[in-house]
């Protein structure tokens, strides 16, 4: 798979977040692919989006504050879903339907997604502000 030099570490990490979920969670029993499977696979669908959103909003011009604001929203957004995908992930976990393995595997990439949006939201702030 090819990477663009140009696309945001954040992004890339979210994405291999997001397609280790989806790998492991094929074969989760039955029984959780309404509940643990889907919404891993949509908070980590979600996390990307709001990342690809927040990185498309330029802070410049006179609007410069204004969207600063919804970019840092878009970024504490994914950074929730990142926490919330955890916690399903640890939910899983207890109840089977993933194996220790996978969940610290899953913890792990979510703690590199937060650490890195965390970074991104430290550096609009010394860049804008």
């Amino acid at each position: 798979m090819a990477v663009s030099k140009n696309e945001l570490s954040v992004i890339m990490k979210a994405k291999d977040l997001c397609r280790y979920v989806m790998t492991v969670t094929q074969k989760s029993p039955k029984q959780f692919r309404f509940t643990f499977t889907t919404r891993l696979h949509n908070l980590g669908m979600d996390i990307i989006t709001d990342i690809y959103l927040a990185n498309e909003i330029f802070i410049d011009g006179p609007e410069a504050k204004q969207n600063y604001q919804k970019r840092l929203s878009l970024q504490h957004s994914a950074m929730t879903k990142a926490r919330l995908l955890a916690y399903v992930a640890q939910l899983a976990l207890e109840q089977k339907a993933i194996l220790p393995k996978q969940y610290e595997q899953i913890s792990r990439q979510t703690t590199e997604v937060l650490n890195l949006l965390g970074g991104w939201i430290k550096s609009d702030r010394r860049r804008f502000f």
